[in-house]
């Protein structure tokens, strides 16, 4: 598949993820945008409350995280990240997906996480 704009702005948020800057990832989120947490049960409205809970996002990734490699698949507005990772309790690796749904302005208007959750919680 061919990169666009939009895998781009995925790719960017990651890199300022890795880096810290978080005001810089966030830019790219709707004001209305949705952060589906793991376990698909919890959800975070609204740019504000996704950046708030970027203060802890240390707290909410297993000890040890460290993402190994990152493939993007691009499809009609949105952008999937297949994580590859491993973290203290996972030290074979493991992969998680992570769904970017975008408005026709460019921005993400939905983050979803789909992971194995047992797994994901026994890596604590």
């Amino acid at each position: 598949m061919t990169d666009t704009k939009q895998t781009d702005i995925v790719r960017n948020g990651w890199a300022a993820l890795a880096a810290g800057e978080l005001d810089k990832l966030t830019a790219d989120y709707a004001e209305d945008m949705i952060f589906v947490l793991p376990g698909q049960d919890d959800v975070l409205e609204g740019r504000a409350a996704f950046r708030s809970a970027l203060d802890g996002v240390g707290d909410a990734l297993p000890p040890g995280f460290d993402i190994t490699s990152m493939t993007y698949c691009t499809g009609e507005n949105e952008v999937v990240t297949v994580l590859r990772f491993t973290a203290a309790k996972l030290p074979n690796g493991s992969q998680c997906a992570v769904l970017f749904r975008f408005n026709s302005n460019d921005k993400i208007i939905e983050e979803r996480w789909f992971v194995d959750t047992e797994q994901w919680r026994g890596a604590f």
